[in-house]
């Protein structure tokens, strides 16, 4: 019960910030874009828990910050976030960094995502091949974004520019998967072990 109650607040926060940030965006337009991930997994954690599937605790918090995270880069756009322009700020870099950030987060927390789902569904033999083929999750999905990104510029053209967020950077989209590929693997690394044992106790 006290997992659920936890999975509850942590949602409600998540529903709190989102409509906090749509009262007045920097950018109605690119904060659609990017919170549309978040609305969509509210979705599918709200079907989740109507067919009473758990979810462990390190997915949980996984979940909740990686949603504040693009939430919080929608709101102000990613290349004029406050927190990635005190950075920019403290170490003297040339552009916000934040969208750096988010790319990391998009492969370090959906990687816990990978993994719950695999060990449920027993789809992969062995823990090594299974995280072998979260690390191709990771960068499968990171390149798939990028399209989607490219597909963004391609129908809205200037309209985009922020959600691209490369700030003139002509090497962003790699950056963004080489990120990508480093939170997922400080995930495999530093917490597959954990985490694994996480699930495991759930009796899936």
């Amino acid at each position: 019960m006290w997992n659920t109650i936890v999975g509850k607040v942590l949602a409600a926060i998540v529903i709190v910030f989102l409509i906090v940030s749509g009262i007045a965006p920097q950018d109605r337009f690119i904060w659609l874009l990017e919170v549309s991930w978040v609305i969509v997994g509210l979705g599918v954690l709200g079907y989740v828990q109507r067919k009473g599937i758990r979810l462990s605790m390190p997915l949980k918090a996984a979940l909740f910050i990686h949603a504040l995270i693009l939430i919080y880069g929608a709101w102000y756009t990613y290349e004029l976030t406050p927190l990635g322009q005190a950075m920019s700020t403290l170490f003297g870099f040339q552009r916000n960094h934040y969208d750096r950030l988010g790319h990391f987060a998009q492969g370090f927390f959906p990687a816990m995502l990978y993994r719950e789902v695999l060990i449920r569904a027993q789809a992969v033999a062995g823990k090594g091949w299974r995280e072998l083929f979260i690390a191709a999750l990771a960068m499968a999905f990171s390149a798939l974004f990028e399209i989607i990104e490219f597909a963004a510029a391609m129908i809205f053209g200037a309209a985009s520019n922020a959600y691209l967020g490369s700030q003139g950077d002509i090497w962003d989209a790699q950056w963004d998967m080489v990120y990508c590929g480093l939170g997922a693997m400080v995930c495999i690394v530093f917490f597959s072990t954990w985490h694994s044992r996480q699930v495991e106790r759930l009796g899936v």
